[in-house]
C-alpha cells in the first residue's frame, strides 16, 4: 500500500486520541480537536473511508479499522518518542509537542527505530 499523506496520520492519530479520551469520535469531535472546519472533516473522512481507514456507522460514529489501527497507532507512537525526548533535553513541553508533530511523519521506520532503541524510550 503507497504511503498515507500526513494530513491523513494526523486524522487518524486524533481519531485514536479522542476515542481513547472520549469512547467514541464523529466528524464534529475532530473538527473542534483539530480546529478544522466541518466540510473540510468530512472531505478527510470520505477519503480515510475509501482508503479502508476508518468506518462510519449510521449515526456518525467513526471507527478504525485494522490498518487505521496500525497507521494511527504507529504515528501516536512517534509522538509520544519524540515528545518524552526532547522534553527530556531540555524542550519546553508546548515546543516539544509542536516539534514532535513535524518530526513524527518525515523519519524513516530505520531511523525511528535506531533513535527508540539509543534513548531507551
Amino acid at each position: 500500500m503507497k504511503k498515507i499523506q500526513e494530513s491523513a496520520e494526523n486524522y487518524l492519530e486524533t481519531i485514536l486520541i479522542l476515542k481513547q479520551r472520549n469512547g467514541s469520535v464523529r466528524s464534529i469531535d475532530i473538527a473542534a480537536e483539530m480546529e478544522f472546519s466541518k466540510p473540510s472533516v468530512s472531505v478527510a473522512m470520505k477519503h480515510l473511508r475509501e482508503r479502508g481507514c476508518i468506518v462510519m456507522d449510521k449515526d456518525g460514529f467513526i471507527t478504525l479499522t485494522e490498518e487505521g489501527q496500525r497507521i494511527a497507532g504507529s504515528v501516536y507512537q512517534r509522538h509520544i518518542l519524540f515528545t518524552q525526548w526532547l522534553e527530556s533535553l531540555g524542550v519546553d513541553p508546548e515546543t516539544a509537542a509542536e516539534d514532535a508533530c513535524r518530526i513524527e511523519h518525515v523519519i524513516s521506520e530505520e531511523t525511528f527505530q535506531a533513535i527508540r532503541k539509543h534513548v531507551g524510550l
